[in-house]
């Protein structure tokens, strides 16, 4: 049993790495940037608005934090269950 549940974790992680890496290298790169561009005196709220999840037509805000959460807790633990039950 402990084998296939690795297997399913590293299926589930292979699928979902992925999908989780776009919303998350987003949400890292618009956070950094606005940060280095507001040192300058240069205000992007644009960029705010995309690290939060506003995707102009697609307005994610309500929930795109607990997305983020969530995909990370998933990627995390799957990654984890691989690193301490290597496959055989």
């Amino acid at each position: 049993m402990s084998q296939h549940f690795s297997r399913r974790a590293r299926k589930v992680h292979r699928w979902l790495v992925p999908i989780a890496a776009l919303p998350l290298l987003i949400t890292a790169g618009t956070g950094s940037l606005y940060s280095l561009l507001l040192e300058q005196e240069i205000d992007a709220f644009w960029l705010l608005k995309i690290h939060t999840g506003n995707f102009g037509v697609l307005n994610l805000q309500p929930f795109y934090p607990m997305l983020l959460g969530a995909l990370t807790v998933i990627v995390t633990v799957s990654g984890a269950l691989m690193l301490f039950k290597p496959q055989r």
